[in-house]
């Protein structure tokens, strides 16, 4: 995919002093790619910024709503502005430092020959991650090895949050019936291109823990994907994805 016109989608809440380290590193690494910023209606001022980058850069874009409604809803709500807009590729993106801007290229460029591009932790059976407090990195490891060992998906990196998706993904996978908003909303939207024959390839990132900012990770988005992942595999087993 040589030409084209790419969309990076950054959901916001509380990120005022991460977006402006975060999108100058994103728009510079790439002159076709745009920046989508979905702010939950954070109340440190994060939408407001984010307009005031808008009016300066027109590569910046805002879409901003009343009212914190969960990972997935955001991304669903960005994801359908792009289409919307016919951009070819659209990108997941954490706000913070986590997701690094320079591996943005490489995504670009193996989406020449794969339809789903995933920013992985886990490639090569071991955790690239930096600053990651122990906890956390047993629970991502042992989400990833759940949702695996359920799902049959041959994607090591499911819970990941830096992926990269054609648009003939999105518009086949039907973003309607997506009913996963935490962290099991990545699992979910992989699961369902796994199972229409999209083609997935991972490449290795450097995961590295916030260090503005909190984290969004909660014990009911820990609770919803344990379950979810069952939810998938029986429904996928009765024909209902």
């Amino acid at each position: 995919m040589s030409a084209g016109r790419f969309l990076v989608i950054v959901p916001t809440y509380n990120e005022r002093e991460n977006l402006p380290r975060k999108v100058p590193r994103i728009l510079e690494q790439d002159e076709r790619i745009d920046i989508l910023v979905v702010d939950d209606g954070s109340p440190d001022g994060t939408g407001e910024l984010a307009e005031q980058m808008s009016r300066d850069d027109p590569r910046v874009h805002v879409l901003r709503r009343e009212a914190k409604d969960g990972l997935g809803q955001a991304y669903l709500a960005g994801f359908r502005w792009g289409l919307e807009r016919g951009y070819d590729l659209l990108f997941e993106m954490d706000a913070d430092i986590s997701h690094p801007p320079s591996a943005l290229p490489k995504m670009i460029e193996a989406a020449k020959t794969h339809d789903v591009v995933i920013g992985s932790r886990y490639v090569g059976g071991r955790a690239t991650v930096s600053n990651w407090p122990i906890r956390r990195l047993l629970v991502s490891t042992f989400g990833c090895w759940y949702a695996r060992a359920i799902t049959r998906m041959p994607v090591r990196d499911a819970t990941g949050g830096f992926n990269c998706w054609r648009r003939e993904v999105l518009e086949s996978v039907g973003l309607d019936r997506i009913r996963a908003n935490g962290y099991a909303f990545q699992i979910e939207l992989k699961f369902r291109a796994f199972r229409k024959g999209f083609s997935m390839l991972e490449i290795p990132i450097l995961f590295t823990e916030r260090d503005t900012g909190e984290s969004k990770m909660s014990r009911a988005i820990v609770r919803e994907a344990i379950w979810r992942v069952w939810w998938l595999k029986i429904q996928d087993i009765l024909g209902r994805l």
